[in-house]
């Protein structure tokens, strides 16, 4: 990454927004930050410093590029806070270092790999090293020929497509049990309850958004099962959770609602609307629990399906 000299402009890049904005017009951006965030952490190149830890604490602040017009309170369209933490928690996580100064670099350049991040700030200051606080704080610029990467790379996960029997079975707590073992993440798919289904005829659209809130209403059932069970509907809280060992509920209104394309399948086909979301989600595997899927609806990627006998 290209580094920067300590001027005005990053002094103020912790102050308040209004003193940034005065220093670095015309030429202001957007900023999101994360300040205060301590971390417990053994780190340090003197004897003292090893075998023990304590106390640093994280300033960043992150120039992003313009959000789009039509945000809509959309968490999957701006660069989540998450991400920012992840970055500082995912280089405390590869090696012991020696120097604050190291770290700083690898947070920023962790950070600077989100497409919408164009500069970052970071200060980290050891808390713990006498009467005062110690600390270094850097600016990175992203370089301009930098391609399009994750943050971090999100593990493949398995898709868990389960019936309304697998989801009534007294083996569920066993199947998020291995769910919860298993080395990659899992996230678990239900299909429509057993209810009477609604119909609205000659209301394609309407139908549609009515079917997709069954299959979201049938996934609070299944979290009510098992607190491990998360609901979530976005992107990022996806992503997130395959990264953060969380057991994510699939509530599909959001993603098929927003896909450019569509899933090109309708939603009342289960196994090739799973299909569809594992092929968004990369997924390694699905996984069909006391369902049978239809495999001419299923993409060659996923042509070698387990399927689990309840």
């Amino acid at each position: 990454m290209k580094a920067r000299a300590v001027t005005d402009d990053v002094t103020l890049a912790f102050a308040h927004p209004a003193e940034r904005a005065a220093a670095t017009a015309p030429d202001l951006r957007d900023r999101i930050s994360v300040r205060d965030h301590v971390v417990e952490v053994e780190i340090g190149a003197f004897q003292a410093e090893r075998g023990v830890t304590q106390r640093i604490r994280f300033n960043v602040v992150v120039e992003v590029a313009p959000l789009p017009a039509n945000l809509a309170d959309d968490v999957d369209l701006i660069l989540s806070y998450d991400r920012i933490t992840e970055a500082i928690e995912g280089e405390l996580s590869e090696e012991r270092l020696n120097l604050l100064e190291t770290l700083a670099e690898r947070v920023a350049d962790r950070i600077l790999l989100e497409p919408q991040a164009l500069r970052a700030f970071v200060r980290i200051e050891k808390l713990d090293r006498g009467p005062g606080t110690l600390g270094v704080e850097i600016a990175r610029t992203k370089p301009a020929d930098q391609g399009v990467r994750a943050l971090a790379d999100t593990p493949e996960p398995i898709i868990l497509c389960l019936s309304n029997a697998a989801i009534a079975s007294d083996r569920l707590t066993d199947w998020i049990d291995v769910a919860e073992r298993h080395e990659r993440p899992v996230i678990l798919c239900v299909g429509f309850n057993d209810a009477p289904a609604v119909r609205v005829p000659n209301h394609k659209m309407v139908q549609r958004r009515i079917d997709l809130l069954a299959i979201e209403q049938n996934a609070w059932v299944l979290a009510s099962h098992d607190d491990r069970c998360v609901v979530v509907e976005t992107r990022t809280e996806l992503d997130w959770g395959l990264r953060n060992d969380q057991i994510s509920v699939w509530a599909p209104s959001k993603l098929v609602l927003d896909s450019v394309e569509g899933p090109g399948v309708s939603v009342t086909d289960i196994p090739a609307l799973v299909a569809w979301f594992a092929g968004e989600m990369n997924a390694a595997e699905i996984v069909f629990v006391g369902m049978e899927p239809q495999q001419n609806a299923i993409e060659a990627r996923f042509a070698a399906i387990s399927e689990v006998a309840l």
